[in-house]
């Protein structure tokens, strides 16, 4: 151990770094959904981003990006395998024809509607473990913390 950085620095890190906690529960509440909808075919990534999706216009790409706080490459990284199922479409922007718009397709629609039950479960489950906690407010702060 370097006397600049002890042990107790790393249990510091450990047991204060709201980044580490949340990378952590996010990674298993991830893998928990991930696993629920695996049978579907879809992650619970691109669930989010189908889901996202669900509204009535066809939204921008950037503003998608800006909803699921990912840089516009990344996101267009996630869309590939999606179009490529047919589950939405890419289109330019009538208005601009430099913007991209998305459009959830009926195949995407449908998978949608097949994944909400599994959804609902996971979250019906992870609910009923939290039940001794209101978790409306860890809800409303983690939402706080996901806009600049």
């Amino acid at each position: 151990m370097h006397p600049d950085l002890p042990l107790s620095t790393t249990h510091e890190v450990r047991d204060r770094c709201l980044c580490l906690h949340l990378q952590r529960a996010a990674r298993h509440v991830g893998r928990r959904f991930d696993e629920a909808l695996r049978p579907l075919q879809l992650t619970n990534g691109q669930f989010s981003l189908l889901m996202a999706l669900n509204r009535p216009g066809a939204p921008k790409l950037g503003e998608i990006a800006t909803l699921l706080v990912m840089d516009r490459t990344t996101l267009t990284a996630n869309l590939k395998p999606l179009v490529r199922r047919d589950l939405l479409t890419i289109e330019p922007d009538p208005s601009d024809r430099r913007s991209r718009r998305l459009l959830l397709s009926d195949k995407g629609r449908k998978l949608l509607i097949d994944a909400m039950p599994v959804w609902r479960a996971v979250h019906d489950a992870i609910d009923a473990e939290l039940a001794s906690v209101d978790s409306a407010p860890i809800r409303k702060q983690l939402l706080a913390l996901s806009f600049d």
